[in-house]
């Protein structure tokens, strides 16, 4: 977990639902055409996430405005495409305005602390490599690659508890 120096962002969480799904997959568009290329689309991911039982998604939200968007899969499916014996986190998206003002290391502590309260050891996830990748900011959060890929993306983990 980032060091609480610099004053993050208030953020929480809220369920996505039919009043706030159209803002939040509004928010995809708000991203840069190299990251629209390597994240998948808002509307993508919750549709995905009505079709298993092991995803759990939330909007991320500073106040009353949508900053954000996280998917996490629990524990291994075939049929998803996800063989991680833990708590995955498959879809993460901080909108393009509040890209570099802290939003993304709040909702990942924030994150890490529902994580904890319910006893989960680590966090895994992967990310692109090349131009916009994520890779320095997974790092910085304290994420180590395991040395297994998804495709060509590295998978990454978090130790937690």
């Amino acid at each position: 977990m980032i060091e609480k120096q610099k004053k993050l962002p208030l953020v929480h969480f809220v369920r996505i639902s039919e009043k706030n799904v159209l803002e939040i997959c509004d928010l995809s568009h708000t991203l840069s055409k190299v990251q629209q290329k390597f994240v998948a689309d808002n509307a993508r991911s919750i549709a995905q996430a009505h079709f298993s039982d092991q995803v759990w998604m939330r909007a991320i939200y500073e106040e009353d405005t949508p900053v954000g968007f996280l998917m996490l899969h629990l524990g291994s499916n075939w049929d998803d495409g996800i063989d991680c014996p833990g708590v995955f986190l498959w879809r993460f998206m901080i909108a393009g305005p509040f890209q570099g003002k802290g939003y993304g290391n709040a909702a990942i502590n924030l994150l890490i602390d529902h994580l904890r309260a319910f006893g989960i050891p680590e966090l895994y996830t992967s990310y692109h490599l090349g131009e916009g990748s994520p890779e320095s900011f997974y790092r910085q959060l304290g994420f180590l690659p395991t040395g297994d890929f998804y495709g060509e993306e590295p998978e990454v983990i978090l130790k937690i508890a």
